[in-house]
């Protein structure tokens, strides 16, 4: 691994941070939140057409830039920064890579281009609270998380005259409200054939429900969407084949890994933001006649959260480099994505917990913005954790506690 970065990333991502420090700041993005989408469409339009950032990860016959997906976890640290609510997550991170990796020649034409040039969002709709697990982020990814057969989940039935048909709901659907185009994880073949299916939903389609649920981070738009006998097209080729579950969960676990690292970066980001305001607020309060920074306890709380955000940020840029290579990398390398993402995790809770305690009175106020990052760290440990389990399954993936038998 090359710690240094390439001219090409260094470029995308002081690019960036200067478009976020001009579109995003405290003020916009506090407007942003409380709009029907929950993003600044404009935010969304700027970041496609000046950066190419829908389509940075994916390839140039789709319309895309071309870019390997560890440029986009590494600009990630950047939207992390700002706490920017965009679609980016829901449309590019989860599901994007899912077309690319499983979709018809006709499905990856019709559905990609419109998706890096920001006309058109998507979000992965799966049965709440399962994410993590449809993703093998805290189990294998294996189990009846979709349905499984039974009330629950998203169940799928073929339709006369050919085509499927959808009913069930989904809860926890990120950026569900107002994507363009849901991409919905069900049930199919009753208990003989028993799998999971990939299934092309509109998202204004006859039958499809939408509410927008309040969300503990409001950063992170969430949906419930309900499923009434909807029309859907089987994302791939309708064949029917045994081994389509099996293709299914291996996509969504190699998205699982990308979309670790893509979080671990965003987390890292953040944490980094929230020590800077710390820092910055200390040097200007004075208390007993002299500035808060200048005391000894207070320096070493600050410099517990600086090491723990550099140890984070370490990982995370390992676990993007390591995301979607086959050559050269270590074995060790497979598991870095949720391993990175449970450090990021930890340390952004630290630094957003010591924010609020540094902060004092305000630190506590709706008015401030730190809550907006300790909600962050616990709303991303909700849906995609939580640590402990995300460390458990990589300890069990690396059979780092397996017994072996030993003969004397």
């Amino acid at each position: 691994m090359d710690p240094g970065f390439t001219a090409e990333q260094d470029e995308i991502r002081r690019t960036l941070r200067a478009l976020l420090h001009e579109r995003c700041g405290p003020g916009e993005l506090r407007a942003a939140l409380d709009t029907p989408t929950g993003h600044d469409p404009a935010l969304w339009a700027a970041l496609a057409g000046r950066l190419g950032l829908p389509g940075l990860a994916l390839p140039e016959r789709h319309g895309g830039v071309g870019c390997p997906r560890t440029d986009l976890a590494l600009a990630a640290e950047e939207t992390g920064r700002v706490l920017a609510p965009t679609p980016l997550l829901a449309t590019s991170v989860l599901a994007a890579p899912l077309i690319l990796a499983l979709g018809s020649d006709a499905q990856r034409a019709t559905l990609l281009p419109p998706i890096t040039d920001g006309t058109l969002t998507a979000a992965l709709a799966v049965p709440a609270p399962a994410l993590a697990t449809a993703l093998a982020l805290t189990g294998p990814g294996g189990g009846d998380w979709a349905g499984g057969g039974r009330a629950g989940g998203v169940q799928a039935r073929p339709a006369e005259g050919g085509g499927w048909r959808l009913y069930g709901e989904a809860a926890q659907v990120l950026d569900g409200h107002s994507a363009g185009l849901l991409l919905v994880a069900a049930h199919a073949g009753g208990f003989v054939r028993s799998r999971t299916l990939l299934f092309l939903v509109a998202g204004d389609a006859p039958g499809v429900v939408r509410t927008r649920q309040t969300a503990l981070d409001a950063t992170r738009a969430q949906a419930r969407v309900q499923l009434r006998h909807v029309e859907a097209e089987l994302l791939g080729a309708d064949g029917g084949a045994v081994d389509e579950g099996e293709a299914v969960r291996g996509a969504l676990a190699d998205v699982g890994d990308f979309a670790a690292a893509f979080l671990a970066c965003e987390a890292v980001g953040a944490a980094g933001r929230t020590l800077e305001r710390t820092v910055e607020y200390l040097g200007q309060r004075v208390q007993f006649g002299r500035t808060i920074a200048s005391f000894q306890a207070v320096q070493h709380r600050l410099a517990d959260v600086y090491v723990r955000i550099q140890a984070a940020r370490s990982a995370a840029y390992y676990a993007a480099w390591a995301t979607g290579r086959t050559d050269d990398v270590p074995d060790v390398a497979r598991d870095a994505g949720g391993l990175a993402l449970a450090q990021a995790l930890e340390a952004l809770r630290l630094a957003a917990s010591e924010a609020v305690q540094l902060h004092g009175g305000i630190g506590f106020t709706w008015e401030h913005e730190a809550h907006l990052y300790f909600k962050r760290a616990a709303g991303d440990e909700l849906l995609f954790g939580p640590v402990h389990r995300l460390r458990a399954h990589a300890a069990e993936r690396a059979a780092l506690f397996t017994r072996t038998e030993v003969t004397v």
